[in-house]
């Protein structure tokens, strides 16, 4: 098994708010990985004195303990309990209630000798390439569907419209302070011996395909299969540097936090 990571920060003067994570039990068959995207807030307080990287930190830390430990558990309930207990942490400080409390997306994949499970929740993306080499992405599309009703409102009222569906019901969900989140997640089981591969991106690294056209989603499982996520961030980094203000390629960031990690069978 071969297993490869790696996460850049969008900006050298923010923090990095991806995280990405995995665990080997000693057995050789099972394993886990967790990748979390942060929610950078607008400007302004979020009702938390911690950040998103704590956030993110402490979630995706509890999230793959639990995933690794608590075979007996899904993986919708071991988010649960995670987010339960990363508010656990701050609750007595911090307001959770506000809109904007740190949140980020989520995708955890955990496997044995028999299985692979997964969950999806928000933009991240989930690529299952088959023994035949057949690439099947596992997408949470409800953020895309948000912003394309958002279309139809006048410019300034788009990101309000779209801030007004965040964790609402008919609107898309992150994990935040509600472990109820966790039953709205894209959750699926395959068969290990069907699977060649997998790879989780937060939507910083899947612009290789989603803004920048480099190829298509087995164009890149194969190119993170064959040269390793560094090399297909790197790709990313330069597709920004050449449209450094989103002209061919629009895009809500110039840069972005961008986080893949691969797992070969």
């Amino acid at each position: 098994m071969r297993v490869e990571m790696t996460t850049r920060p969008g900006s050298g003067e923010v923090p990095n708010e991806d995280l990405v994570s995995a665990i080997l039990p000693g057995d050789g068959l099972g394993g886990a990985v967790v990748v979390l995207d942060g929610v950078t807030p607008p400007d302004g307080p979020d009702g938390c004195r911690h950040g998103v990287p704590w956030y993110t930190a402490r979630l995706g830390g509890g999230l793959l303990e639990l995933s690794a430990s608590r075979r007996d558990m899904t993986l919708a309930q071991c988010l649960a309990a995670a987010v339960l207990r990363t508010s656990s942490e701050h609750r007595s400080t911090c307001d959770l209630s506000h809109r904007r409390t740190p949140q980020a997306t989520v995708i955890v994949v955990r496997w044995d000798g028999d299985v692979v499970e997964h969950l999806v929740l928000s933009d991240s993306v989930l690529l299952l390439e088959s023994a035949d080499g057949t690439v099947a992405p596992v997408l949470d599309d409800r953020l895309d569907r948000v912003r394309a009703l958002a279309r139809t409102a006048p410019p300034g009222g788009r990101a309000a419209r779209i801030e007004a569906l965040r964790n609402v019901a008919d609107g898309f969900f992150t994990a935040a302070a509600d472990p109820a989140v966790a039953e709205r997640a894209v959750t699926g089981t395959t068969p290990r011996a069907r699977l060649r591969s997998l790879a989780a991106l937060t939507d910083g690294a899947a612009r290789w395909t989603e803004t920048f056209a480099l190829g298509d989603w087995t164009a890149l499982s194969t190119a993170l299969r064959e040269h390793g996520p560094e090399a297909v961030v790197s790709q990313v980094r330069a597709a920004e540097a050449a449209d450094p203000d989103g002209v061919t390629h629009p895009r809500g960031k110039a840069r972005d936090d961008a986080t893949a990690a691969l797992v070969v069978f």
